[in-house]
């Protein structure tokens, strides 16, 4: 049997061949991606978890802050200067009560510098939209450590 003969008769061979090297490719460079955005996140999320701790703060878990706020902030960086987000702020910086037994309080500078500096490293562009903002509220060192 010729070499020219066996080539031409086992052409799927050569075929099949060149199809799943083709899928190891694209899966390789599937695979690159995936890894290169998770490396992204975490590099940012230990970035933060480096300022909860320059913060007084616990180390919080960097795998945790990876898989919520990604590479870009997620729903934190999602417009944050809306009037919804202030609202919200406002809010959350209450005394608890629902209804009609809520009232608005003091509430604690640190958690609003905490967002603060979640949107200064995954969104900076957006931090000086906000600021004026979370200037305006009346903070204090109102929780214990």
């Amino acid at each position: 049997m010729s070499p020219t003969r066996f080539a031409s008769e086992h052409k799927w061979i050569y075929y099949g061949a060149i199809i799943v090297l083709l899928g190891l490719v694209v899966a390789g460079l599937v695979r690159y991606k995936a890894i290169t955005t998770n490396n992204k996140a975490v590099s940012k999320a230990n970035q933060l978890a480096d300022a909860a701790v320059e913060a007084g703060l616990p180390r919080p878990d960097t795998e945790l802050i990876a898989s919520v706020l990604g590479t870009d902030g997620g729903l934190v960086c999602d417009d944050p200067a809306s009037a919804l987000k202030s609202a919200l702020w406002k809010i959350n910086v209450s005394n608890g009560a629902a209804f009609v037994g809520q009232r608005p309080v003091i509430g604690d500078g640190r958690a609003l510098r905490a967002e603060a500096t979640i949107i200064e490293i995954y969104c900076p562009d957006k931090l000086d939209k906000i600021q004026d903002r979370l200037d305006d509220l009346k903070t204090d060192d109102t929780v214990r450590r």
